[in-house]
């Protein structure tokens, strides 16, 4: 049976299929698409999946989703992508035969490692399948507008790790282009590296003066554009797409990893029957913990959902209040960048499910045009009955991953930091499942503020403070010997050369002139 989708604003009732979706992106008038029915497993078929690799867990939750591929495509497709086979190129390579291994810290405290992709982050578990889908649709139906056949040009605003892990993944596919936009100095060295330092003649990467709200934004509102779709169509011969967490396909992969956690917890015996474990995650535009609460709506034994925020703490007064307000609220380039976001997309598809698209409408509208939004009083109670909301400093992100070294031996990046601190404050009795989202040495500056006791804003000693990003990884491997072991990906993004050094203002216009000058110089 074929699945098909609905709109979140009520906007768009052609009921599109899923390879539509997957390149339309965003529906009409902004509303982001959800499917129309949801499969249901049960704990028995859960259990089937224990002796099943990774690639082949995913091609069963995609075949329960009805999407519109014959089942062979998709097992050919989930085969290909999630190939742990070490002697893949490096910028292509799987470093865990798991694919998303779940490792304990103790018995109750479980960290699922989602870094073990191509740019050592969370990201790669979307942006290894979302290209492939993309050219499988592309090539298999013709994707025709106009009456023209158009190839597919992919803008994305990133906060790091996006950005990187689309790049990698969309890197010399046919029939499909991708502009990177990342807020400059707002990013990790080696973020920034594994965008700029691209080869690939599909792709095009800008910084802009600003942060990742001002990326997102513009960017959006250049999809809004009727004038520039249309030069893009005519002119350019190309159709927009997206793939920020916006578009369904980069959401429904990470549903899978949470599936898979729980099958290896219940294989090992350490999440038995009558068990639920809850799940924390570091959150920023909520994708990632929106893909938790879906895996617990289709049956996953899950909890409560932990929402654990950093000092832009938006979220976690919006679980606490049901107020999601923009007004006066300070952006704060914090320890954890990643989650440096004060607009999250992807609340809106939960209230969607929580409420109606009436109301989802409603309040997007007042946040565009107030920076506020308040839910009802019945959507709050639904809200905080699955979701617990709670944010952490610098210093005690720093802190957490100190003790988590000296304890247990095992280094955290930040953002990970982040989920553990608020799992450990908020732990009940379930055991705890914490999203670990990138590997530690992307962000090596904080890490070794973190091992040296040295304050979030203040310079690290000598000869700490002296060197560059890569060097002080390597430092840190020093510092730190039980740490787990830097990934070629990351070592050789030191010895390639920036492709893209181009700055731009943060505005619809300029993200605009950016794209027509990059379309114009490929010819």
């Amino acid at each position: 049976m074929t699945l098909h989708f609905i709109d979140t604003r009520g906007q768009d009732d052609s009921r599109p299929t899923f390879s539509s979706v997957i390149v339309q992106g965003l529906a009409p008038g902004g509303g982001l698409y959800l499917p129309e029915v949801w499969p249901q497993y049960s704990l028995q078929q859960l259990d089937g999946w224990r002796d099943l690799p990774y690639h082949q867990r995913a091609a069963c939750l995609y075949k329960s989703f009805g999407i519109d591929f014959p089942e062979p495509v998709t097992d050919e497709l989930m085969a290909r992508i999630y190939n742990p086979d070490p002697t893949r190129p490096y910028r292509e390579r799987w470093n865990h035969a798991d694919i998303a291994p779940v490792v304990s810290l103790d018995d109750q405290t479980h960290l699922l490692e989602l870094w073990h992709g191509p740019t050592s982050a969370f990201k790669d578990l979307a942006l290894q399948c979302l290209p492939q889908f993309f050219t499988a649709v592309i090539e298999q139906r013709h994707i025709v507008t106009h009456d023209l056949n158009h190839d597919i040009l992919i803008l994305v605003a990133t906060s790091g790790d996006t950005g990187s892990a689309a790049l990698a993944g969309f890197s010399d596919r046919p029939h499909t282009n991708i502009i990177v936009f990342y807020p400059h100095g707002g990013v990790s060295e080696v973020q920034r590296r594994q965008m700029t330092a691209r080869s690939a003649q599909n792709l095009g990467v800008f910084g802009v003066r600003g942060n990742f709200d001002d990326c997102q934004r513009a960017v959006k509102r250049a999809f809004e554009d009727e004038s520039f779709g249309s030069w893009l169509a005519h002119e350019a011969n190309l159709q927009f797409s997206s793939a920020n967490s916006i578009n369904w396909g980069r959401l429904a992969p990470q549903i899978v990893y949470y599936l898979s956690a729980v099958c290896d917890l219940r294989a090992t015996g350490q999440l038995t029957d009558g068990q639920v474990v809850d799940v924390c995650v570091p959150t920023g535009n909520f994708g990632n913990i929106l893909a938790a609460w879906l895996a617990k709506r289709i049956g996953a034994p899950i909890g409560r959902l932990l929402c654990a925020s950093n000092e832009n703490k938006i979220l976690s007064d919006f679980i606490q209040t049901g107020i999601y307000d923009t007004r006066m609220r300070g952006f704060k380039v914090t320890t954890s960048p990643s989650m440096d976001i004060l607009v999250s997309s992807n609340l809106e598809r939960l209230l969607f499910l929580l409420s109606d698209a009436t109301h989802v409408r409603a309040w997007m509208e007042q946040l565009a045009r107030d920076g506020v939004f308040q839910v009802d009083a019945d959507t709050l109670s639904r809200l905080q009955t699955d979701f617990v909301g709670g944010w952490v400093d610098d210093a005690t992100t720093l802190a957490r991953i100190k003790q988590t070294y000296d304890s247990h031996g095992y280094l955290l990046d930040p953002h990970t930091a982040v989920a553990l601190e608020l799992a450990e404050r908020e732990r009940a009795d379930n055991p705890l499942l914490i999203a670990g989202t990138a590997h530690w040495a992307k962000f090596a500056p904080n890490v070794a503020r973190a091992l040296t006791g040295t304050a979030p804003e203040a310079p690290l000693p000598e000869p700490y403070e002296s060197m560059g990003g890569f060097e002080l990884t390597r430092a840190i491997c020093a510092l730190a010997p039980g740490a787990a072991p830097v990934p070629e990906n990351l070592q050789r993004m030191e010895h390639e050369t920036e492709r893209f050094r181009d700055v731009i203002d943060s505005d619809a216009a300029s993200i605009e002139d950016a794209v027509k000058s990059w379309v114009r110089a490929r010819g």
